[in-house]
């Protein structure tokens, strides 16, 4: 391998899950100035058939497009990945990055419904996509599938550090999230002796512009953080084209925290 092609992704077939949401287009953009086959999933199909055509004609992709996607419905995660591979006859990378947590309660407040749509929102629905991908990763003996956890999956959530801002963290969307680092161990030792690697990347503190304004609590959040202020969605850049390429090729099991430091403490 070759040092002026380590981070190559021409030629491969790359899905991403949320990839036009606030960190995801960073991500998708990230893959797609590297060349990747890009096919850019969500809800949303205007959002993301925009973010897919505007790559496209940025980076003059031969492939990125964008199929309308809900991760909740497992028919529709299936009949998904079954066009993809109809139409590239492989799929190299799939990227978990698409989620939701529902409503936003302290545990004693949760009823039982509520508290299993964010699990549903985090860990199942990595489940429902990684098993509608992964046979097709067996055919091939070949594949790289990337999760998006969060440094609360590592750690519990200081709540000293919200207040009053109304940006409480769910102690089921840590839950979910911790479960989505342990799934991708599992993946990496299972799977790793047909070809398929599994890691996590668990960003920190990326607080979109809404949450921005907050300047009480984006203080607070900074003074969590060694290095003194929040990520930008940027800085997930280099991580995510790490690990989609083949300089990572011996990198399994992995769970890589961007957090600027908050879980060293």
């Amino acid at each position: 391998m070759y040092t002026d092609n380590l981070f190559d992704l021409h030629g491969k077939t790359i899905v991403i899950t949320g990839g036009a949401g606030y960190l995801g287009s960073a991500m998708s953009e990230a893959l797609a100035s590297y060349g990747a086959d890009l096919f850019i999933l969500g809800h949303n199909s205007e959002k993301n058939r925009d973010k897919a055509d505007e790559l496209k004609a940025r980076y003059h992709l031969r492939v990125c497009e964008s199929y309308p996607f809900d991760i909740s419905d497992i028919q529709i995660v299936k009949d998904t990945f079954k066009r993809i591979k109809e139409k590239t006859e492989k799929i190299d990378v799939l990227i978990n990055n698409a989620y939701y947590i529902g409503p936003v309660h302290k545990i004693e407040d949760y009823e039982e419904e509520e508290w299993n749509q964010g699990i549903d929102g985090t860990i199942n629905s990595v489940f429902r996509v990684t098993k509608a991908v992964i046979p097709y990763m067996i055919q091939q003996n070949s594949g790289n599938i990337i999760n998006i956890a969060s440094m609360y999956g590592m750690v519990s959530p200081d709540m000293g550090i919200y207040g009053d801002s109304g940006q409480n963290n769910p102690a089921n969307y840590g839950a979910g999230k911790a479960a989505v680092i342990q799934f991708t161990k599992y993946i990496a030792c299972v799977y790793g002796e047909k070809g398929i690697r599994s890691n996590a990347v668990s960003p920190g503190s990326f607080p979109d512009k809404e949450t921005c304004r907050k300047e009480r609590f984006i203080r607070n959040l900074e003074n969590k953080v060694p290095l003194k202020r929040i990520g930008e969605p940027e800085e997930l850049k280099g991580i995510i084209v790490f690990l989609a390429s083949d300089s990572s090729k011996y990198v399994n099991g992995q769970n890589i925290a961007v957090d600027g430091g908050w879980t060293a403490w």
